[in-house]
């Protein structure tokens, strides 16, 4: 499990590790230590090799000095390059580092980098222990021409004639929480995280220039890390939350999902969606579409079918709303939103399904007015909502009630007090939060917002995005590194919530299906890029791969 902390966390982990008899010195021996031994894999045989550290004047400095002691007695040939640090009276890792005569220079003696080109001309791998995740301030003066020098031999296209370059903790120029550049940055092959990875490297711009991502163990006890609720999706979880599927299982075994999608518009996100959940298992998949819209284009034979009536052409209401919750209870999870549109007939749908109806509106019969009694009678009525998965216009509808509601539900609470806690699963894009939350722009960052929104909202929130967080009510909140050209077209959206739902169906609970779904689908997607490119691929080219990536996942 990779846990994921800001520098605030990361320095809590630090002193309280101090305090319980960890030391300083201990800490950075052990991550520069963890470093050394990833650069010297990136090597390979040390034998004639050289390698240039870049040391700064922090503890991010002394990681690297405590690595490059470490490859010069493997064989390696190291060159020192200071920026800003002082002389090594107090600094035992410097002066081990003479003590074996490795050769340093000054950047403060070198201002035209001269020699700072020549080292890189002569060096494999190059170690960017600069600044660590501590730093904030803009890149410039010194660092920067260092930055650039670096950058400017690593940007050839061949990289056997160009340095390994390995960051240490974060690359130099990239802010360690928010992911935001501080000026120019170094543009890494391999970032190595000491201890957690650091929030920011998952989060673009940051993301492209840290290139591979992993961490070393710096001696922190599980102890160490029991508070911090954010972690990143690997394989290893998402291998652990696949559900089983025993030899003698039949379709209902792995449950039933009713998808409520499509419109006259938008008739293909139906059939992405309702199939997008049968590919990741679920034992039937139901979609329920208004009668108009029956034979829609793409859709699979194995999906089944529940005609609704409809409001207008290609617009469902509340007879629709009325039919749906008649088979409801048969169902383990629920998909509703996909393409279903905006209109006042189909937000009436919305409301009368999901139970968001004023009291009174949803216990008027006819043109009189139920008493309170006969709403008690109405409500107990109403099938228990299964597990739901709230997508597209579905959300778009939701920001509606929230932000305009209607005249008869203007007093009557807020939304989210009338939807079940914690059984539905949001899947906004940052247009779609930014209409849910009522703002032009979402101020935080994206792990912050969607972990106050799933609080604010008791839901589950997955927040999609070049990097895709996943939040609960609790605070737990998990994050796809899954960036992907591949999978930023039209109707990606709807196999993901369709993923989600199918897991749903097959018992899953709602944060774990939503964090399945997204590592799925992203991995459907690095297999269509692999396969067809990253342009001109469509949302319907994920839906064979996701099968594939299953069982990748399983075999890996």
């Amino acid at each position: 499990m990779s846990k994921i902390v800001t520098a605030g966390e990361m320095r809590a982990i630090e002193e309280a590790a101090v305090a319980r008899g960890a030391t300083w010195s201990g800490l950075m021996e052990q991550a520069g230590t963890g470093v050394a031994r990833v650069a010297r894999k990136a090597l390979g045989n040390p034998a004639g090799r050289c390698a240039l550290v870049l040391v700064g004047p922090g503890n991010n400095g002394g990681d690297g000095l405590v690595a490059a002691r470490l490859l010069h007695d493997a064989g390696v040939k190291v060159m020192l390059y200071f920026w800003r640090r002082q002389e090594p009276s107090n600094d035992t890792n410097w002066r081990l580092c003479r003590e074996r005569a490795i050769s340093e220079v000054r950047a403060a003696d070198d201002p035209q980098s001269q020699a700072l080109r020549r080292a890189l001309a002569e060096s494999d791998l190059v170690i960017d222990a600069l600044l660590g995740y501590g730093a904030n301030r803009p890149v410039e003066g010194e660092l920067a021409t260092i930055i650039a020098t670096l950058n400017m031999v690593t940007a050839q296209r061949d990289r056997s004639a160009r340095p390994f370059v390995l960051a240490v903790d974060v690359p130099t120029g990239v802010h360690a929480d928010s992911g935001a550049l501080l000026g120019n940055a170094v543009c890494a092959d391999l970032t190595v995280s000491t201890g957690p990875l650091k929030r920011g490297l998952v989060f673009y711009p940051a993301r492209a220039y840290a290139g591979e991502l992993c961490s070393v163990d710096i001696g922190l006890s599980p102890a160490d890390l029991e508070g911090i609720m954010t972690e990143l999706i690997d394989g290893d979880l998402a291998r652990s939350l696949l559900p089983p599927r025993p030899p003698d299982s039949h379709k209902g075994t792995f449950g039933k999902a009713l998808v409520v999608a499509g419109s006259v518009h938008y008739p293909g996100a139906a059939s992405l969606a309702s199939a997008g959940a049968a590919r990741v298992g679920a034992g039937l998949v139901t979609l329920a579409v208004g009668r108009s819209q029956l034979v829609g284009p793409g859709r699979i034979p194995e999906v089944t079918l529940h005609p609704l009536p409809e409001a207008e052409w290609g617009v469902l209401g509340d007879a629709a709303a009325d039919e749906v919750l008649t088979i409801l209870g048969d169902y383990q999870a629920l998909l509703v939103g996909p393409g279903l549109g905006r209109e006042k007939a189909t937000r009436a749908f919305f409301e009368r399904l999901l139970g968001l109806q004023s009291p009174r509106h949803r216990g008027q019969i006819g043109f009189r007015i139920a008493t309170a009694e006969s709403e008690k009678v109405a409500v107990k009525q109403r099938p228990e909502l299964p597990f739901t998965v709230i997508d597209a216009d579905g959300l778009n509808i939701l920001a509606d009630l929230i932000h305009h509601p209607e005249p008869s539900n203007a007093a009557f609470g807020a939304v989210w007090d009338r939807l079940p806690t914690g059984r539905c699963v949001l899947t906004p894009h940052p247009g779609e939060m930014r209409r849910l939350l009522g703002v032009e722009q979402i101020a935080e960052h994206p792990v912050d917002a969607a972990k106050d929104a799933a609080a604010r909202w008791k839901q589950i929130v997955v927040f999609k995005g070049a990097t895709t967080v996943i939040a609960d009510p609790e605070g737990r909140v998990r994050v796809n590194d899954g960036g992907n050209p591949a999978l930023a077209t039209a109707g990606t959206g709807d196999v993901l919530a369709g993923a989600i739902a199918g897991l749903l169906a097959q018992g899953l609970k709602p944060f774990d299906a939503a964090t399945l779904g997204v590592y799925l689908h992203s991995a459907a997607g690095r297999l269509v890029r692999d396969e067809l490119g990253d342009m001109g691929t469509l949302a319907g080219d994920l839906l064979p791969r996701l099968p594939l990536a299953i069982r990748a996942l399983k075999q890996s």
